[in-house]
């Protein structure tokens, strides 16, 4: 069996050889793996990297790009039968990483599998409680259609009778997570399956993160409503929740202006995103032509 693992890139220098590295010493049972490089126009030294490895190149142009875009894109340029997905800027924890994420959709016990995030290096304090949140260490799995492409795989079947959506501008795997578990599909976390998530994001890129996921997450539930009033709930909520968890690690006056930051910018991004009513090019030209992954 072949396994296509998929890594969206642009301008991701910093992390791609370890991550290359990486996954050639993963630890492979029954099964061979490909490497496929989708990039949206990278003019780093992204390409050059990818070529010193055994990596298959495709590329998609930059006015072309969106998030689900790119992924079919790589998924037709790939031959396996399970498909891989994995960010430019992760990293697997260990060498079991990639036998872990697939065992669910070998065993047919899922259609669409996700792995666990972790922070590391330049990851904010607030973004590790999201991602302990979403993605604990040791739930097996979730009920719902929630998945995250940073660190997911599934069934070329699954992929090819739905797609995921181009005209998103983000959450793709959230809208394809719906697909699937409304046809009778699951989507299961297994937390064994480990990566190092990487973000080194200004103020202005988290901005936009949220603002794009909150976009595509009124199109995907068109009833979704972020009030004023859940604004400020939410980021007095989670500023508290972050500064106990700060205090019991000993950093509350390192991260105190970090927490405060990072919840405002989130839940106001989130805020604002239900509002955007801009055309589809302006949104291009606002999210994907900057590196925002």
């Amino acid at each position: 069996m072949l396994v296509s693992v998929i890594i969206r890139t642009l301008n991701e220098e910093k992390y791609l050889e370890e991550l290359l590295s990486n996954i050639f010493n993963q630890k492979l049972s029954n099964f061979k793996i490909e490497v496929v490089l989708i990039d949206s126009g990278s003019n780093d030294n992204t390409i050059k990297i990818a070529e010193s490895y055994d990596v298959r190149i495709t590329n998609i142009n930059k006015r072309d790009f969106s998030f689900g875009r790119s992924l079919n894109q790589g998924c037709i340029f790939s031959k396996g039968e399970i498909l891989v997905f994995i960010s430019g800027h992760c990293v697997p924890v260990n060498n079991f990483w990639l036998s872990e994420l697939i065992k669910p959709l070998i065993e047919e016990k899922a259609d669409y599998v996700y792995g666990r995030q972790q922070g590391r290096d330049t990851t904010k304090f607030s973004e590790n409680q999201l991602f302990n949140q979403l993605f604990p260490p040791n739930k097996k799995t979730f009920n719902g259609e929630f998945c995250n492409n940073a660190n997911a795989a599934i069934t070329r079947q699954s992929w090819s009778k739905f797609k995921f959506d181009e005209d998103l501008t983000g959450l793709e795997d959230l809208d394809m997570g719906l697909k699937i578990t409304k046809n009778g599909g699951i989507v299961f976390y297994t937390p064994e399956a480990s990566v190092f998530h990487i973000h080194d994001e200004n103020w202005s890129q988290i901005f936009k993160r949220y603002e794009r996921e909150s976009i595509a997450l009124k199109k995907i539930y068109p009833n979704f409503s972020f009030s004023i009033r859940n604004l400020i709930s939410s980021t007095i909520k989670y500023i508290f929740k972050d500064l106990k968890a700060s205090l019991k690690d000993k950093i509350f006056i390192k991260e105190l202006k970090n927490i405060i930051f990072y919840r405002f910018v989130q839940f106001f991004a989130i805020y604002r995103g239900q509002y955007n009513v801009t055309s589809t090019e302006e949104k291009k030209e606002k999210f994907f032509y900057n590196k925002i992954n």
